[in-house]
């Protein structure tokens, strides 16, 4: 095995291992902290692909913006942070098994067509040069990630004022 090939491994170990405890966690804090380690996890992968540009957004877009975002929520609205309730609907053996239908469906389907073979520098610089222009002009991305700042500060808004009420009442 290759460095590459076992840093490949251990990172997606580790964020499988963490994604898993993002939805078995039950305090939110703690999970959240997981969603980070496992959105660090995909931007060490992206590395690993020669996409720095994905990598270094991955970072500063999901673990910067996103993931922080949610533990400001998650303390500005003092809410309970563990849920004492059930954590299973009654219903989880048939979704556990819709699952591993569907994982299995994919990985024969992944296997029957095969993964065609890259050469290494397959992607051109210019192709790096134009996504960062059309993620700048005005016809292009720039619209959705102005959206998306929008809805995080509504949602940054949404959670000082439940926790403004809250104080109050």
């Amino acid at each position: 095995m290759t460095a590459m090939q076992i840093i490949f491994l251990i990172t997606a170990i580790v964020s499988l291992f963490a994604a898993f405890r993002v939805v078995t966690t039950p305090n939110m804090v703690h999970a959240a902290l997981w969603l980070i380690v496992t959105l660090f996890g995909v931007a060490i992968l992206y590395a690993l692909l020669s996409a720095s540009f994905l990598a270094v957004a991955q970072v500063v877009v999901y673990i910067g913006a996103i993931a922080i975002l949610m533990m400001f929520v998650v303390m500005l609205t003092r809410r309970e942070m563990r849920d004492r309730g059930p954590q299973t609907g009654r219903q989880w053996p048939w979704a556990a098994l819709i699952s591993l239908l569907t994982f299995g469906g994919l990985a024969w389907m992944l296997e029957a067509v095969g993964l065609p073979n890259a050469p290494a520098g397959a992607v051109p610089e210019s192709s790096i040069a134009d996504l960062g222009r059309a993620l700048v002009s005005p016809n292009g991305f720039v619209i959705p990630f102005e959206v998306a700042s929008v809805l995080l500060l509504a949602a940054l808004i949404g959670a000082v004022y439940i926790a403004w009420t809250r104080r109050n009442a």
